[in-house]
């Protein structure tokens, strides 16, 4: 009885060993997929280098294949492989694949800039997305990496590389690096760079210092314009434009990547939010709403001298000079023959299909510009992606007008100069001429939105919800009053710069920071029951910039979204706490500014898997305006929406919603089905005329000062 009690033991016991074995196993072979997915990540370290070079923090190596060196670097392969290679503490595979036809990407020079808004440059973007995204496995997809990227365009590669990790099943939950990482020449004054590679040569690492930027390299205050540097001119700020328009591509064969639920709604509301933030921010500097660009063969009034060198092309960002024209384009070398006229053309075609309330599609069918739809449909026309539904009607009015505006100083390539910073996403904000255009662009919207009709008492208000109170009160200050100042913060270039000692070498940038802030709001349910209710926030100005009261129809384009959130509301008096820090618009610093290493969540968690995709938010630093140190005055407005009439039923874990109001949702829907802007996105009810008027029960305001005060503190890293 015993013996044989113990052989089944015996017998059980083997069984827990073999199954632990195997989870063992099977674990670290799930470990070594995700450290062959993270390889890929290598090629985006120091884009100018060759690929056989040393990568990564711990001098990792690819073994390239023969045939995948450049015809520079074939006749003498087995040496440059043996001298970068004899100190690799890793060394990664390269199998050979046959690679598919790189004719197109390798259009665009590798030396050349390279710009989403040029339609040559788009085209090719597009078919290395496609071929990325046709690898069939993931040794497959870093075999083509390897071979494109020592013959691509280093932009463009980065790019394209970009949009396929992020849109391929395998490799969503790998997490991309901030740009300035890599092509830091996009974001600091060219003059860094000799102090930078000065001190990664010579000082050892552990003894590094930052490199600090100054805050006025660009222009001084003799220009009005240059008083908003830290807002056009901000990294984080920068690189957010640049993410959004990752997210969002707008070419790939995949209709799928392009075709994101309410893409054009948030084309038009991201931008048109940008413009009230600035419009806010010239408030603080004592000047007006910025002037739209209306008028296409006018001479724009000011300049911009971006002070940047392209470490890729090496050669000067070109300056938009004073009163400079846009004219019509005929560039041969980047396939560019547009007229101002063509813009002309497809401007006076959308306002039309707005004053009729549809668009025309490729086959002649009518597409309805209602309340629903409508401003998502005109978005994707104004944008002019591939889901456009007739850019041979419509043409691509926004795009094309950047690249006017970029080569005002050589439109026909007769000084053999690029474009400036309005032809370059993760530059164009730079540019005091971008928010000119960009409310030209936002009128079309918002002729649109004046035909929709306005909202009435019964789908503002949330029966038996009453906001009592509300307040707002920064950490140990006093109520109703935030406080804003400067920071400097560091920024690591060391996967940027190329042939120089590795090691981690810092740069310090200042931006505008405030003190975080709590929000207050006590809500009276009357209802009898639980309830859900949606918390919509926004800020704006008290007055305009004359320091006269606003009508509702000005007032409306100047609030801007702070938060929006879920609450539930027991029977009778709630009250709702909320940090500043929590907020649908914005993500911390350590995400605008992530590194590969740092600030990272614990392996395998829901935390890291945000962390991963959730590049893409405004900086939490930007999210109030600067103010005045008298103070600027402002008015805070609360709405209680009922959530039923909000709700989108569906699952957000792990979907990366921390920053959806301006990016949306990862592989979700857009999560409020109230249009972009409710309750500002049109006119109000007949009888009012201003805020006050426009208020509801379920809605409240309170006055806030914010006051800046010009100190400079120093961020802990």
């Amino acid at each position: 009885f015993y013996k044989s009690q113990r052989a089944q033991v015996q017998k059980v016991l083997s069984s827990f060993i073999l199954f632990f074995k195997f989870r063992k196993g099977n674990q670290k072979q799930q470990e070594k997929k995700m450290t062959d997915k993270k390889n890929i990540l290598l090629l985006f370290d120091r884009p100018n280098e060759p690929v056989f070079m040393e990568k990564g923090d711990t001098s990792t190596v690819f073994d390239v294949p023969d045939s995948y060196l450049t015809d520079r670097y074939r006749p003498v392969g087995n040496e440059v492989r043996a001298r970068f290679g004899e100190k690799a503490e890793r060394r990664v595979p390269v199998r050979e694949i046959r690679v598919p036809d790189m004719r197109v990407p390798m259009s665009v020079g590798r030396d050349e800039q390279f710009s989403l808004f040029i339609p040559k440059h788009k085209t090719a973007a597009g078919r290395l997305i496609d071929i990325f995204m046709g690898m069939r496995t993931v040794d497959d997809l870093l075999s083509a990496a390897v071979f494109a990227r020592d013959r691509v365009n280093p932009y463009l590669f980065h790019y394209a590389l970009s949009v396929a990790l992020m849109h391929r099943q395998e490799t969503k939950d790998l997490e991309l690096p901030s740009l300035p990482q890599y092509f830091p020449d996009k974001y600091v004054d060219s003059k860094v760079f000799r102090n930078v590679r000065e001190e990664a040569t010579v000082v050892p690492e552990g003894s590094r210092m930052p490199i600090v930027i100054p805050r006025d390299y660009t222009a001084s205050d003799l220009d009005p314009e240059h008083r908003l540097w830290y807002f056009r001119e901000d990294i984080g700020l920068n690189i957010h434009h640049w993410h959004w328009h990752l997210v969002y591509p707008a070419e790939a064969s995949d209709r799928s990547i392009v075709a994101k639920d309410r893409r054009g709604e948030l084309f038009y509301y991201s931008h048109q939010q940008i413009i009230a933030r600035y419009n806010l921010e010239r408030f603080c500097n004592n000047l007006p709403r910025v002037v739209r660009l209306n008028n296409l063969r006018e001479e724009i009034s000011g300049a911009y001298f971006p002070k940047m060198d392209s470490l890729v092309a090496s050669r000067a960002y070109p300056p938009r000079p004073e009163n400079s024209k846009m004219t019509d384009l005929n560039r041969g070398v980047d396939q560019l023959k547009v007229d101002v006229g063509d813009l002309e053309r497809w401007r006076d075609r959308i306002y039309e299909a707005v004053h009729q309330g549809f668009v025309v599609d490729e086959s002649g069918n009518r597409i309805t510009l209602d309340e629903n739809r409508g401003i998502d449909v005109l978005g994707d026309v104004v944008e002019s992606s591939i889901i456009s539904p007739n850019r041979a009607l419509y043409g691509d009015l926004h795009n094309l007008g950047h690249v006017l505006i970029s080569y005002v100083h050589d439109p026909d390539h007769r000084y053999l100069e690029s474009f400036g910073v309005m032809g370059d996403l993760a530059t164009t904000m730079r540019d005091p001429v971008f928010f000119r255009w960009h409310s030209y662009i936002d009128d079309i919207f918002q002729e649109h939105k004046t035909r929709m009709p306005p909202y009435m008492v019964n789908q503002l208000n949330y029966e038996g919800i009453t906001i009592t109170g509300l307040q707002v009160a920064a950490d140990g200050g006093r109520p109703n009053t935030l406080n804003t100042f400067w920071q400097q913060s560091d920024v690591n270039l060391s996967r940027g710069m190329d042939f120089v000692p590795r090691g981690n070498v810092f740069i310090r940038f200042t931006h505008l920071q405030h003190t975080p802030f709590n929000y207050t709001i006590n809500v009276n349910n009357n209802g009898g029951a639980q309830r859900f209710g949606t918390v919509r926030i926004f800020l704006g100005p008290k007055n305009d910039e004359r320091g006269l009261p606003m009508s509702f129809r000005d007032h409306r384009l100047l609030l801007i979204e702070l938060d929006k959130f879920v609450v539930s509301l027991n029977p009778g008096m709630n009250t709702i706490r909320r940090r500043s820090t929590e907020s649908s618009i914005t993500v911390p610093f350590a995400r605008t500014f992530r590194s590969l290493d740092e600030n990272r969540p614990p392996a395998g968690s829901q935390e890291e898997d945000e962390f991963n995709f959730c590049g893409c938010g405004w900086p939490e630093y930007l999210l109030i305006p600067k103010g005045l140190p008298e103070g600027f005055k402002c008015v805070l407005f609360v709405m209680v929406s009922n959530y039923e009439d909000d709700r989108i039923d569906q699952d957000l874990v792990g979907s990366c919603s921390t920053a959806a109001s301006y990016c949306g949702v990862r592989d979700r829907l857009y999560p409020d089905r109230r249009s972009m802007g409710y309750p500002f996105d049109r006119l109000a009810r007949r009888g009012v005329d201003n805020l006050m008027s426009f208020l509801t029960p379920n809605m409240a305001t309170v006055d806030v000062d914010i006051r800046h005060e010009d100190r400079t503190v120093v961020r802990p890293n």
